[in-house]
């Protein structure tokens, strides 16, 4: 289930793994207190207690890799353990991998935000306001979110284009521009229209011009038989943990469909940080609050929210979808990334990040 917005609060066991995985790494990469086998037994042990069946976490600092470890099982039946190459389902943090096309597509001048989004998606039908790209990209437009449980999709659909049956009737929340409303629907409408600009098919146009070039090999949509090293995902039911039903992500690839592991999180991120992808300024607007008509800011760039992590700026996304939860947030100024996945539906890691910030750079000091 997609949760970004709920303030949903993890136990102490969850926020324990974390904190002490990367407590024990100094921004050198060295063991600061106690030695790997210490590490590995605490954590099986929060593990057991908590009931993760398994957990990844890396952290990226100045470009350089300085903690990667995985816990618990990326399969429980099979007894196979999760490991720092295990992809998991990223719920939401989809649309901070899509805002890459995004700004890519920008920069060639292929696609302007305040273009209407008929313009590259000619099927969705036109509403009693205008839509552009930036108002749908910035969680402005109106278009609703899921509602029940819309999120667990059962039907394939050949196409994204297609996919937009799911809510293109639905009538707009507001004038588009005027109020904030997270919208998945929104994002899967985007990535119709980023496939309009760049003349080739969204899944086509992440792997060539974003997973590839940046050399995430173990990023990608979930599509059932094409992948290996695919944490199983889970679901708590009566206080039991069971494997999550089976859904097809066709209907949200943009948004919420891709797979990856948290080295590959990182190094996406770290790219941004490092000018390796996208100019600097590009970077920029993706990272930079929007506001609404009034000048609200609205906490969210296109793609990406803005908030504090550990006391310090940060920008990035979390995500939660049927079976996982996963979190990537970088800190430009510390020049630092961190992403987090789970395969269970019931924790919300962006909610310990800050901890894990803490843990690495010490309690931010005053200006």
């Amino acid at each position: 289930m997609l949760r970004d917005m709920k303030n949903f609060k993890p136990s102490a066991s969850a926020s324990s793994i974390l904190l002490l995985s990367i407590a024990l790494f100094s921004a050198g990469g060295l063991f600061a207190q106690e030695p790997a086998s210490q590490l590995t037994e605490i954590a099986q042990r929060l593990l057991k207690e908590d009931k993760l069946p398994g957990l990844t976490v890396a952290v990226m600092r100045d470009g350089d890799l300085i903690f990667s470890e995985a816990f618990g099982v990326a399969d429980r039946k099979r007894k196979t353990p999760a490991n720092t190459e295990t992809m998991f389902r990223t719920g939401s943090v989809s649309k901070a991998l899509t805002s890459a096309a995004l700004g890519l597509l920008v920069e060639r001048k292929s696609l302007g935000l305040d273009a209407v989004v008929q313009d590259f998606a000619p099927s969705f039908p036109l509403k009693q306001w205008p839509l552009t790209v930036r108002s749908v990209a910035g969680h402005q437009s109106g278009i609703p979110q899921y509602e029940g449980r819309e999120f667990v999709n059962k039907q394939h659909y050949p196409t994204l284009v297609d996919a937009l049956d799911k809510f293109k009737d639905k009538p707009l929340a507001f004038e588009p521009g005027t109020d904030f409303l997270y919208s998945s629907y929104g994002w899967n409408l985007l990535g119709a229209v980023l496939e309009g600009a760049a003349q080739r098919g969204f899944l086509d146009l992440m792997q060539t011009a974003v997973f590839a070039p940046l050399g995430l090999e173990r990023t990608g949509p979930e599509i059932e038989g094409s992948g290996s090293n695919w944490a199983v995902p889970y679901a708590r039911v009566a206080g039991m943990t069971l494997e999550a039903p089976k859904i097809d992500n066709s209907d949200a690839w943009p948004s919420a469909g891709f797979m990856s592991s948290s080295t590959d999180l990182v190094s996406f991120g770290n790219a941004l940080l490092a000018d390796q992808f996208l100019k600097p300024e590009t970077v920029e607007l993706l990272w930079t609050a929007q506001e609404t008509s009034d000048g609200t800011p609205t906490g969210y760039g296109l793609g990406w929210q803005i908030a504090e992590q550990g006391g310090r700026a940060a920008v990035g996304m979390g995500g939660s979808h049927v079976g996982a939860t996963a979190a990537l947030w970088i800190l430009p100024r510390e020049r630092m990334v961190i992403a987090a996945l789970t395969n269970t539906n019931s924790r919300q890691l962006s909610d310990v990040i800050g901890e894990v910030v803490i843990a690495v750079l010490g309690e931010p000091t005053a200006p």
